[in-house]
């Protein structure tokens, strides 16, 4: 039993990382949990530690801006367990360039996966979401409160200098929880977002030969940190440090649990005490 007990997730991008810890949080409090990521093998691994933990899970491999992905998302986590209480927006990465250098191919890929992606899946969620509200009020039940966290970054809050794609999608992301924060208030559904700072993932962590880089759709993007770049990075942290994907996960969480039930249509920072 938890604070999550009952409830249904849908977490993308929870195959490594962030998504993981996160996924593994929520099924910690006893939610059921749909997971996502590209690769079916992490997707499948992380639903089976959440099952060797003693919940439920059950993994959607596939890139979340295929078409029809959205539908088949949501459908599943109606299908296998019954409902749809928290929507976690995390699917994503950074494909960065100085702007005069950045092709129309970066710009569209990032703005895809960062925000058109989670568009889709809230307006796929829509039709789910309402029916639940109207099953319960004809059955004279309370309507419980549901949750949506959409992933931000300080990127989108105060800019980046080579992620003009991606600074711009995360601020993106900022519009777009605001206005669902309004719209789907009726639904008794909160919406928010949490903007991370430096998290060491493999996303910001420098490999061991200096060079690390990741596959997407069969492009070769390079990721990590300069070693000395990200040591001037932690010393503007108030901190002193970079965060975990374990601490990530728990703003993430904050804003899922009954604690939260009239916090709607905020950001979240999780950044140390960084100041943008």
């Amino acid at each position: 039993m938890g604070n999550l007990s009952g409830k249904v997730a849908i977490v993308t991008g929870a195959g490594r990382g962030i998504g993981n810890c996160i996924a593994l949080k929520l099924a910690s409090q006893g939610a059921a949990v749909v997971v996502n990521d590209l690769d079916s093998g992490p997707a499948a691994e992380t639903a089976r530690a959440i099952e060797r933990m003693g919940g439920r899970s059950v993994p959607v491999p596939g890139s979340v801006t295929d078409e029809g992905f959205a539908e088949t998302f949501v459908g599943t986590a109606v299908d296998t367990f019954g409902g749809l209480d928290i929507i976690v927006n995390n699917a994503g990465y950074t494909w960065d360039s100085v702007i005069q250098k950045m092709t129309d191919e970066q710009w569209d890929a990032v703005l895809d996966v960062h925000l058109k992606a989670p568009f889709q899946i809230l307006r796929a969620a829509q039709p789910v979401i309402s029916q639940l509200v109207k099953s319960a009020k004809a059955d004279r039940i309370a309507v419980p409160c549901r949750k949506v966290v959409n992933i931000s970054s300080v990127a989108g809050l105060g800019g980046n200098p080579g992620q003009a794609n991606y600074a711009a999608a995360k601020a993106g992301v900022t519009g777009l929880t605001k206005t669902m924060a309004k719209e789907w208030g009726r639904y008794n559904v909160t919406v928010n977002t949490v903007a991370f700072g430096l998290i060491r993932t493999r996303l910001t962590d420098t490999a061991a030969d200096g060079d690390g880089s990741i596959d997407v759709a069969g492009r070769t993007i390079k990721v990590g940190v300069n070693p000395d770049l990200l040591a001037v990075m932690e010393q503007s942290i108030p901190l002193g440090r970079s965060g975990s994907p374990e601490e990530a996960a728990g703003a993430v969480y904050l804003l899922c649990t009954p604690e939260s039930d009239y916090v709607s249509g905020q950001t979240l920072v999780c950044a140390g005490g960084f100041n943008i």
